[in-house]
């Protein structure tokens, strides 16, 4: 053991500091994610989601440089990614459509104008709808129709629709009514 450590000094080392830079980073980045969801009065769940891709994202990083800090290579690293990446790339064209509809609920939480409790109207040439927007998910919106019916439009659909605005906090509305 002693042996280990002696030879592994100086790589345990900068993983410690790279371990606390990560720490550090994540904290600064949920803290950002929070204020900026409370800010635009973006509910808690939604928060903690992008929270959790921006932690996975970073956990990623965190163990490519550490595979640098322990002796790997660029060419080791680029024949474990490309290979990675190749099954990654597979699986993914089989799952395109989560895929669309988690990046357009990342894109939503930065650059969607409509809250929860807002009524909209989506203009579609098939199927219009109107309705008041009672959640936004990972890849859908429930979207509750005047008759009471609960409908599910999926997040990457809702990027590509003209929407319109039709009413501001329906539902605190229908509350008080």
């Amino acid at each position: 053991m002693l042996d280990f450590l002696l030879e592994y000094k100086i790589p345990l080392i900068k993983s410690l500091i790279l371990f606390i830079f990560f720490l550090i980073l994540r904290i600064t980045f949920r803290f950002s994610i929070y204020k900026l969801g409370r800010k635009s009065g973006i509910n808690d769940a939604r928060n903690r989601l992008i929270s959790r891709y921006v932690t996975a994202t970073l956990l990623l990083i965190f163990l490519v440089i550490e595979a640098f800090i322990f002796g790997a290579e660029l060419k080791e690293m680029s024949v474990l990614f490309s290979s990675i990446f190749a099954v990654i790339g597979i699986g993914l064209f089989a799952i395109w459509s989560i895929l669309s509809n988690v990046t357009s609920g990342i894109i939503m939480f930065f650059s969607f104008p409509y809250k929860v409790g807002d009524k909209i109207k989506i203009h579609d040439k098939d199927f219009p709808i109107e309705a008041i927007i009672e959640d936004i998910r990972a890849f859908q919106l429930h979207l509750r129709l005047d008759d009471g019916n609960l409908v599910t439009y999926p997040n990457n659909l809702i990027l590509q629709k003209p929407v319109s605005l039709i009413e501001k906090d329906a539902i605190l509305e229908d509350f008080f009514e």
